[in-house]
Protein backbone atom coordinates (compact mmCIF):
# COMPACT_ATOMS: atom_id res chain seq x y z
CA UNK A 1 0.00 0.00 0.00
CA UNK A 2 1.25 3.48 -0.89
CA UNK A 3 -0.21 6.91 -0.25
CA UNK A 4 -0.30 10.28 -1.93
CA UNK A 5 -1.23 13.00 0.56
CA UNK A 6 -2.43 16.24 -1.02
CA UNK A 7 -2.67 19.27 1.24
CA UNK A 8 -3.91 22.78 0.56
CA UNK A 9 -1.89 25.18 2.75
CA UNK A 10 -3.73 28.36 3.62
CA UNK A 11 -2.34 31.76 2.69
CA UNK A 12 -3.64 35.32 2.69
CA UNK A 13 -6.43 35.55 0.11
CA UNK A 14 -6.81 31.76 -0.17
CA UNK A 15 -10.18 30.41 -1.32
CA UNK A 16 -11.39 26.83 -1.02
CA UNK A 17 -14.85 25.51 -1.98
CA UNK A 18 -15.24 22.51 0.34
CA UNK A 19 -18.56 21.38 -1.14
CA UNK A 20 -17.16 21.31 -4.69
CA UNK A 21 -14.06 19.50 -3.46
CA UNK A 22 -16.10 16.83 -1.66
CA UNK A 23 -18.93 16.44 -4.18
CA UNK A 24 -17.19 16.94 -7.53
CA UNK A 25 -13.39 16.87 -7.37
CA UNK A 26 -12.87 13.79 -5.21
CA UNK A 27 -15.37 11.71 -7.26
CA UNK A 28 -13.47 12.81 -10.38
CA UNK A 29 -10.19 11.65 -8.80
CA UNK A 30 -11.75 8.30 -7.86
CA UNK A 31 -13.13 7.81 -11.37
CA UNK A 32 -9.96 8.92 -13.15
CA UNK A 33 -7.49 6.93 -11.06
CA UNK A 34 -9.56 3.96 -9.92
CA UNK A 35 -8.38 1.83 -12.84
CA UNK A 36 -4.79 2.80 -12.00
CA UNK A 37 -4.96 1.27 -8.52
CA UNK A 38 -6.51 3.98 -6.33
CA UNK A 39 -8.35 2.16 -3.54
CA UNK A 40 -9.48 5.01 -1.23
CA UNK A 41 -9.67 8.78 -0.93
CA UNK A 42 -10.05 10.04 2.64
CA UNK A 43 -10.60 13.77 3.09
CA UNK A 44 -9.21 15.32 6.28
CA UNK A 45 -11.02 18.51 7.25
CA UNK A 46 -9.43 20.96 9.71
CA UNK A 47 -10.77 20.87 13.27
CA UNK A 48 -10.75 24.67 13.46
CA UNK A 49 -9.71 27.81 11.58
CA UNK A 50 -6.30 27.76 13.27
CA UNK A 51 -5.14 24.75 11.26
CA UNK A 52 -2.52 25.42 8.53
CA UNK A 53 -4.42 23.64 5.73
CA UNK A 54 -7.81 24.26 4.17
CA UNK A 55 -8.07 20.48 3.66
CA UNK A 56 -6.00 17.39 3.04
CA UNK A 57 -6.77 14.12 1.27
CA UNK A 58 -5.04 10.79 1.72
CA UNK A 59 -5.16 8.88 -1.56
CA UNK A 60 -4.45 5.20 -0.99
CA UNK A 61 -3.07 3.14 -3.86
CA UNK A 62 -2.35 -0.58 -3.99
CA UNK A 63 1.39 0.15 -4.40
CA UNK A 64 3.90 2.74 -5.56
CA UNK A 65 3.60 1.59 -9.18
CA UNK A 66 -0.10 2.46 -9.03
CA UNK A 67 0.76 6.05 -8.07
CA UNK A 68 3.14 6.17 -11.04
CA UNK A 69 0.36 4.86 -13.30
CA UNK A 70 -2.07 7.51 -12.01
CA UNK A 71 0.44 10.31 -12.56
CA UNK A 72 1.02 9.06 -16.14
CA UNK A 73 -2.69 8.54 -16.85
CA UNK A 74 -4.24 10.45 -19.76
CA UNK A 75 -6.90 11.60 -17.24
CA UNK A 76 -4.37 13.32 -14.94
CA UNK A 77 -4.52 16.67 -16.81
CA UNK A 78 -8.29 16.63 -16.23
CA UNK A 79 -7.80 16.01 -12.50
CA UNK A 80 -5.16 18.73 -12.18
CA UNK A 81 -7.13 21.16 -14.33
CA UNK A 82 -10.12 20.84 -12.02
CA UNK A 83 -8.18 22.28 -9.06
CA UNK A 84 -8.84 25.84 -10.28
CA UNK A 85 -12.59 25.15 -9.93
CA UNK A 86 -12.40 24.91 -6.13
CA UNK A 87 -9.28 26.73 -4.92
CA UNK A 88 -6.55 29.23 -5.67
CA UNK A 89 -4.16 27.31 -3.38
CA UNK A 90 -1.19 25.49 -4.91
CA UNK A 91 -1.50 21.91 -3.58
CA UNK A 92 1.40 20.32 -1.75
CA UNK A 93 2.11 16.62 -2.38
CA UNK A 94 3.61 14.07 0.02
CA UNK A 95 4.20 10.55 -1.26
CA UNK A 96 4.84 7.40 0.75
CA UNK A 97 6.42 4.20 -0.49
Amino acid sequence: MAHLVVSYPKHAGATFDAAYYRDTHIPLVEEAWGDCGLTAADILWPADEGQPNAAMVVLTFRDSAAIDAAMASPRTPEVLGDVANFTNIQPSLYRTA
